[in-house]
């Protein structure tokens, strides 16, 4: 069944936890469907040679006395009901009242705009700084962080390149600077709007990292490309190249990532610090 979900529009690979229940009741539902289409056009087909003019040259108005199609119809209503209740329900409650908070989770703000994907992390102090929109610049500062809050001296941001560790619960708070937009990683079933005005949760965790993901597109189309941020709303002329790079790390990769960046960080402050020296 996992083979068929490339016909669906999703990838072969998951890459998260969650990702096996989202692709059985997506698998289910597009059965159902299959089932339904065939059978109703086969239903169709018969009626229309079954009471065609030839055969039936006077109309009978007491209509069909079998309940038979009413059966079949409260017979998918049911199934339908088991989807919500059985399978849809359980997923979006998870999704909503298991948001993953205190140590064990990593927390990134992720705030989207026309056409690019900003990454916002606490630091290692694990509290996100202050920002203003008084402060947003372009080039500079796409987030408004504001540099002289004690909270967001170690924050670190960057504009789509998004690094997280492996088998570790990453959740995400989505916001949009602009427009609607749509966070959508493929290979973790998430997609989630991004709605101006809201910051909405979304979590998942990863089960392997890019390395081992780059491993099992060898000898496919995907060969030699990761992970990608892809936005799935139209949102503006620049849609089409609102792409962003997620890239899974094993726990000493992440590690040495954050210790990277957080060297990159001093080394601005240093410069900083030289130019005004260098102005007195």
């Amino acid at each position: 069944m996992l083979e068929l979900l490339q016909y669906f529009g999703l990838p072969l690979v998951n890459a998260s936890t969650q990702g096996p229940a989202i692709d059985n009741i997506i698998s289910i539902v597009h059965w159902l469907m299959a089932v339904l289409f065939i059978g109703w056009g086969v239903f169709f087909i018969y009626t229309l040679i079954r009471f065609r003019a030839s055969k039936n040259p006077k109309a009978d108005y007491h209509g069909v006395k079998s309940h038979f199609s009413s059966y079949i119809e409260i017979a998918v209503a049911v199934i339908e009901v088991g989807l919500l209740f059985g399978f849809a329900f359980p997923i979006w409650a998870s999704r909503v009242n298991d948001v993953p908070k205190g140590p064990d989770a990593v927390q990134i703000r992720v705030v989207a705009q026309q056409f690019a994907w900003n990454i916002h992390y606490p630091g290692p102090d694990g509290v996100f700084g202050k920002s203003s929109a008084d402060l947003v610049d372009e080039a500079e500062n796409p987030i408004g962080l504001d540099r002289s809050d004690e909270f967001a001296k170690d924050d670190i941001f960057t504009v789509n390149l998004l690094h997280i560790p492996v088998n570790t619960p990453i959740n995400i708070s989505l916001s949009s600077k602009d427009v609607l937009h749509s966070f959508g990683l493929p290979e973790f079933r998430v997609k989630q709007d991004a709605v101006p005005g809201m910051e909405i949760p979304v979590w998942f965790e990863a089960t392997m990292t890019t390395e081992e993901f780059l491993e099992t597109t060898k000898g496919s189309a995907r060969e030699g490309k990761g992970f990608e941020i892809a936005c799935a709303q139209l949102c503006g002329l620049g849609h089409y190249r609102m792409k962003g790079f997620l890239t899974v790390h094993d726990d000493e990769g992440y590690a040495a990532w954050l210790d990277e960046e957080a060297a990159y960080l001093e080394e601005e402050g240093d410069d900083d610090d030289w130019g005004d020296d260098d102005d007195w």
